[in-house]
């Protein structure tokens, strides 16, 4: 058994993926590789999609629901030129690498970008703290978890102006009031299914508004919303896996159940880095990430024999993203809490030999 603590593409459940792999041969007669977008079978299924990841996130009326590509580093530019509007302006927080690509992109497409609060100079290991958020711009703009260093916003920014975030590393693995947000856009790679589609939840107010005087049609979200994600040829087989992933979501009891079982995963690991001698955690305690824990050794020296352990007990993807080094665990959803106590059990018996 593999026990996969990748940062994504990463781990979905396994019924998910025999469901999936089940389609690809035989979808209503043909491969869910090959079936048109426009077919009601397919209809039907960005439909239920649609509807699951409001169920599941509790969206209240007033907001669209959209799948689109490009990921999140499309997301940057899209949520940029949907959100510019008279003053050409906008506050960001920056708290990491993803964080540090939005800017630049959002400057790219012409906003005037006011960093009013960065852990740049800590190298990321914390979230920033009392900050003034900025009045003269249209809207706030911050990266809900940061998947390299391992840090979280455990409360979000209190703001009246409109408020975005890139939630592509930590949507569906808590309960959050979608109310406070403007717009959100998030990777499905991580907790909704495989890459290919990005999602984005749409205040309707804002739509139809921006100033920008250059928004492509693709990139427009008032048309990806009036076109109910077809404008163009979606990802088909990434939002049928999405639809599976939902469904096996509430029915083992939803983001409730999930956020729980994520706390609990988070405190078995980090517990054993607090205790262990050997190790030690990468950023500031109070903004540690409950899917991504970074952590490092004391002595490098450790390395190659702590790397044969892990590898030997089955697990893969632990190594720390290339830019930060050390180890990371993602702990996604559909990661069972079984193999963070593989993981525990070795760095216990890596201690005592």
């Amino acid at each position: 058994m593999k026990h996969n603590f990748g940062a994504g593409p990463c781990i979905l459940p396994q019924n998910v993926f025999k469901q999936a792999a089940e389609a690809v041969l035989d979808f209503n007669g043909l491969s869910i590789l090959e079936v048109s977008h426009r077919h009601k079978d397919f209809v039907a299924v960005m439909d239920e999609t649609i509807a699951l990841v409001k169920k599941a996130l509790n969206i209240p009326e007033g907001y669209a629901v959209v799948f689109m590509q490009g990921g999140a580093t499309l997301g940057f530019t899209i949520a940029a030129l949907n959100m510019m509007r008279e003053h050409k302006k906008a506050g960001y927080i920056n708290t990491g690498t993803w964080a540090t690509g939005a800017i630049k992109e959002a400057k790219k497409v012409g906003v005037d970008v006011n960093v009013f609060a960065s852990s740049e100079n800590e190298k990321f290991t914390h979230i920033p703290k009392n900050y003034s958020i900025p009045e003269d711009v249209d809207y706030i703009h911050f990266t809900s978890n940061n998947t390299i260093y391992g840090t979280q916003f455990h409360s979000f920014p209190e703001t009246t102006l409109p408020l975005v975030c890139d939630m592509s590393s930590d949507i569906f693995s808590k309960e959050i009031d979608i109310s406070k947000f403007d717009l959100i856009y998030a990777g499905a790679q991580k907790n909704l299914g495989p890459a290919g589609a990005t999602l984005y939840i749409i205040k309707e107010s804002i739509l139809g508004k921006s100033t920008s005087p250059f928004l492509p049609t693709y990139l427009d979200l008032k048309q990806q919303v009036e076109k109910e994600s077809m404008l163009n040829t979606p990802p088909v087989f990434s939002i049928y896996v999405a639809m599976l992933n939902l469904r096996d979501l509430i029915a083992n009891g939803g983001v409730k159940a999930m956020e729980q079982r994520n706390i609990a995963k988070a405190k078995l690991l980090y517990d054993e880095i607090d205790r262990n001698p050997l190790f030690k955690g990468a950023v500031a305690t109070e903004d540690r990430s409950l899917m991504n824990v970074t952590f490092l050794l004391h002595d490098e020296a450790h390395a190659p024999a702590f790397d044969a352990a892990w590898k030997a007990a089955g697990i893969v993807g632990l190594p720390g993203h290339r830019s930060v080094g050390g180890y990371r665990a993602s702990l996604y959803n559909a990661l069972p809490i079984e193999s963070v106590e593989v993981l525990v059990d070795v760095m216990k018996s890596f201690a005592n030999a």
